[in-house]
């Protein structure tokens, strides 16, 4: 946020940066979100059911197999989800472990509530997904409360398949550890959406957002699906922290759940725009990154480009920004400690900046 935050400020003095540091859809909602909200605005737009409106918890959960209405909750984008869960299933003192690198709000949220936070390293070894080997070592020997993991992953775009999401399940049902599962990118995959860890356990709290696949980022509305047992405690925490998600915003979310033909291409796209840039980073010798099956991002490793610098990544991203108007994101956001040698790209936007962008890259010289 923080190198958007100077290629906003450079772009109000008139300077034109290519944006491959925020993971935001560049397409607008799908054309039935406009048709349904301009419907909804002559009538009263109130609270909802903290859990959200029935119709769209239906949706949701028409959505998985053998999952009811019961089991969603709709909140205000999965940021808030993240914490409604982590407040409903922890107390200050648990020990939940989070995979590096990975989307920092995970371990932020959970710092800012007491929560002990186990990282647990990954890289090339084992396709930059945790394993039960790996999380236990990371556990140094002491019991663990919950894991959270991502598939597809931020920043890495990296895909968790079937085999190892049934280790993962069948680990943490035997050791009692409740895994949080950030689903946020599963539909943007090539083919059939990416393997849900639901299909190995029912305990499992899985978030999802309208952000990404539905285009519906700014609207702040996503889901849980949580145990049934978890279900009250959820309601009660929606209604005393959020009381509900925005009446317009699920109203958008409705409409937009029926629009995937209409949204399916983007994916095509997306997966297109990543072809492009790491064809376009090799060729600026960049060519050292993580397995890019789905999301939109591509997370590469350049230590011949950080060694010389005092912050690492950051400082990288910040040369590349004041001296090729190309915004990225340094690794050191989701990998606090080997992140200085990373950084990360998003594919979202439009494939001709992307092509620019890699081609300043490969003619910028430290």
């Amino acid at each position: 946020m923080e190198m958007a935050r100077r290629a906003i400020d450079l772009e109000a003095d008139g300077q034109q940066v290519l944006h491959l540091e925020i993971g935001e859809p560049a397409t607008p909602p799908p054309a039935a979100v406009a048709d349904a909200v301009r419907g909804a605005l002559g009538r009263p737009l109130g609270y909802t059911p903290a859990l959200g409106i029935t119709e769209l918890r239906q949706a949701i959960a028409a959505r998985y197999d053998g999952i009811g209405a019961e089991r969603i909750g709709v909140v205000a984008g999965a940021s808030a989800a993240f914490t409604l869960a982590f407040v409903a299933i922890f107390e200050p003192g648990d020990r939940v472990a989070v995979v590096e690198p990975g989307y920092p709000c995970y371990r932020n949220t959970l710092v800012a509530l007491g929560i002990d936070v186990v990282p647990v390293p990954v890289g090339p070894a084992d396709r930059w997904a945790p394993t039960p080997e790996s999380i236990e070592r990371a556990a140094g020997g002491r019991p663990l409360d919950g894991l959270v993991i991502a598939s597809p992953s931020n920043p890495t775009g990296t895909v968790i398949g079937e085999r190892a999401l049934a280790e993962l399940a069948g680990w943490a049902q035997v050791n009692g550890v409740r895994i949080v599962a950030d689903e946020i990118y599963r539909q943007l995959v090539d083919g059939e959406p990416a393997p849900s860890v639901l299909d190995h356990t029912s305990d499992a709290v899985i978030i999802s957002s309208f952000s990404k696949f539905w285009c519906l980022t700014g609207w702040r509305v996503g889901w849980l699906v949580v145990p049934e047992a978890l279900v009250d405690t959820i309601e009660r925490l929606q209604q005393n922290l959020l009381i509900c998600a925005p009446h317009v915003s699920q109203i958008a979310a409705l409409a937009a759940l029926s629009a995937d033909d209409e949204l399916q291409p983007h994916v095509a796209t997306y997966a297109q725009n990543r072809r492009i840039v790491l064809d376009g980073l090799a060729a600026a010798g960049i060519d050292r990154v993580a397995p890019a099956d789905g999301a939109f991002y591509v997370y590469a490793h350049v230590p011949q480009l950080t060694a010389q610098l005092d912050r690492g990544s950051m400082d990288l991203c910040v040369r590349w920004l004041d001296e090729l108007s190309v915004a990225t994101t340094p690794g050191v956001d989701f990998d606090p400690r080997r992140g200085h040698e990373y950084v990360r790209f998003s594919v979202a936007g439009r494939a001709d900046d992307l092509a620019d962008a890699c081609e300043r890259i490969a003619r910028w010289e430290p």
